[in-house]
């Protein structure tokens, strides 16, 4: 299952690597903290890395031609890790070797990270060495069998002071042993790129895309603006050769989609990438770095990073000539806040992307001083709106609302999951499609204006929260009766998490003790900002949640 044009060449992201490296070998790719790595430092290195995988016989078992679209024959190497150089040798020093990557969310705890690793029949482990208690944890609770699955752990020092864990190798040490040739593989087209998102049903799902479609839709095989597409490994290096060394830094963890193909859209174009040492948000480091590095453009996720961006920049006093666009995707940019940069940054513009793990980049929208935008998008190539029943393609002007689509390159399904890869992906008018669930209308100015997930997801901070699984977490605790989730504008958070709860008679929990239990299983970021308290959990006779009813009462009762 291919969708490369065929006058042009199928690229792969090894490939496409090393060719930018060769064009640009002394240009720096990668600036983080006092490490400054330049193209033909980080080819080295994650042949290095590539070299490590193979000898360890971690890499490709059986061809893409063999396989059905919800299936791998590659083997996978988890990356549970920070932001920093390491994660993007992570990346494409498995694909050098012919394995895949997939991201690892490190807000999880032990039993959310043991339903991942299961998932995705974790071969490797690439982890900070703060994170080996907790991959200590998990290994401990594998039978033999899925302990003797993992190949490979490298623990990458970051100062924290956790020794080795037993059959750990330091990643450094690693790489310094390892082979800088690489292994000597041939990669193809059809190798594997994977990123986990959440499901319907809250439990993190493997998007299975080729490595040619996720660099044609939204690793820089596009031109950014145009969505003209590269057409040879010429024109990729020439393309790199004539970049006058455009300069970016991603705020969001690369563990999420979004950050990455912002990362590699980049660096797959001769760019150089700047990453914030701060774990958490520093907005002074921020606008120090965008001083400092001369630095273009900052990607940002919706209000909750760009509001704090807004009140440093007006308490502080910094140099941000430099800087010309904001980014923004994954979570909403108010209009409201928007202005309020635009005033103070008359000149920059802020561009707001729509996509998904699932369909990739689709849409784009441009608010500058005088004309900001709202969730309102131009399509890109591919980029539509189906009907209800998934029965045909609109057009601008439709009736009704419909779903936001996107055809051409697109993923070939979920790993291991032959229904939801059919569910969201259906052929429609013999064209596949992919279709995650955003309610969306094509309005007949030809602009597509996103409504929102029609399933029930809570979109704080540019994560994804589904109230089921939150509602499991707190319904185990034994004072508990009854419980809807459901969300609520937040200014910071875009919304946030609201837990209408009813107590068994006679009980006492409090919050504290409510949110301790819900911890146990969920990460700390899924628990509730609030909890609402009420005699009974309303519900239809059937026994079905009333999500309206809890949403108006979350709102009556905002502070």
């Amino acid at each position: 299952m291919t969708s490369g044009t065929p006058d042009r060449d199928q690229f792969d992201l090894a490939t496409v690597s090393e060719v930018v490296a060769a064009a640009v070998p002394d240009r720096e790719a990668i600036i983080f903290g006092d490490r400054r790595l330049t193209y033909a430092d980080l080819a080295e290195r994650t042949r290095r890395l590539a070299s490590y995988l193979h000898d360890h016989g971690v890499g490709c078992h059986t061809e893409r031609s063999e396989l059905q679209p919800h299936e791998s024959g590659q083997d996978h190497v988890a990356l549970y890790l920070y932001n920093g150089n390491e994660y993007i040798e992570g990346m494409l020093g498995c694909v050098k070797a012919r394995a895949v990557s997939f991201n690892v969310n490190y807000r999880y705890v032990a039993e959310e990270l043991r339903y991942l690793f299961d998932n995705a029949s974790a071969r490797g482990v690439i982890y900070h060495s703060t994170f080996a208690p907790v991959v200590a944890e998990l290994l401990a609770s594998m039978t033999d069998e899925e302990r003797d699955r993992i190949a490979v752990l490298l623990q990458v020092d970051d100062g924290s002071g956790e020794a080795l864990l037993p059959g750990a190798v330091d990643y450094e040490e690693a790489l310094a042993a390892s082979d800088p040739a690489g292994p000597g593989l041939t990669p193809s087209p059809d190798d594997l790129y994977i990123v986990y998102t959440g499901g319907t049903t809250g439990m993190p799902k493997g998007v299975l895309w080729r490595s040619h479609d996720i660099f044609m839709n939204a690793m820089g095989g596009k031109e950014v603006g145009t969505w003209i597409e590269v057409g040879s490994y010429d024109e990729i290096a020439e393309r790199a050769r004539s970049n006058a060394g455009f300069r970016l830094m991603t705020l969001p963890p690369l563990m999420h989609g979004a950050a990455q193909w912002a990362a590699f859209m980049m660096l797959n174009a001769g760019s150089t990438l700047i990453v914030p040492q701060s774990r958490n948000m520093d907005p002074a480091e921020v606008w120090t770095l965008v001083e400092r590095e001369g630095i273009q453009s900052v990607v940002v996720v919706g209000d909750a990073m760009a509001r704090p961006l807004l009140e440093e920049l007006q308490r502080g006093s910094y140099d941000t000539s430099s800087l010309f666009v904001l980014g923004n995707g994954g979570a909403a940019f108010s209009a409201a806040l928007k202005e309020e940069f635009l005033e103070l940054l008359p000149d920059l513009m802020i561009n707001d992307s729509l996509g998904s793990s699932e369909t990739g980049a689709q849409a784009s929208t441009l608010s500058t001083k005088g004309g900001v935008s709202a969730a309102e998008f131009q399509p890109g190539p591919g980029a539509t709106v189906v009907s209800e029943d998934l029965s045909s393609v609109l057009e601008p002007g439709h009736e009704g609302i419909g779903w936001s689509a996107q055809s051409g390159a697109v993923p070939l399904g979920y790993l291991g999951d032959a229904a939801k890869t059919a569910a969201t992906f259906p052929t429609i008018e013999g064209v596949r499609y992919s279709v995650p669930g955003d309610r969306a209308i094509w309005r007949p100015d030809g602009v597509i204006e996103l409504l929102g997930r029609d399933s029930q997801c809570i979109n704080s901070g540019g994560e994804k929260i589904f109230v089921e699984e939150v509602e499991q977490a707190i319904i185990s605790h034994p004072d508990v009766a009854d419980v809807l989730v459901c969300g609520r504008p937040s200014e910071r958070w875009g919304n946030e998490v609201v837990a209408v709860v009813q107590l068994a008679e006679g009980a006492t929990a409090d919050e504290d003790s409510l949110a301790r239990h819900a911890n146990g299983s969920i990460a700390r970021y899924k628990l509730p900002k609030a909890w609402i308290v009420v005699d009974r959990v309303q519900r239809s006779p059937s026994g079905k949640a009333d999500y309206r009813w809890a949403k108006e009462l979350a709102a009556s009762s905002a502070g």
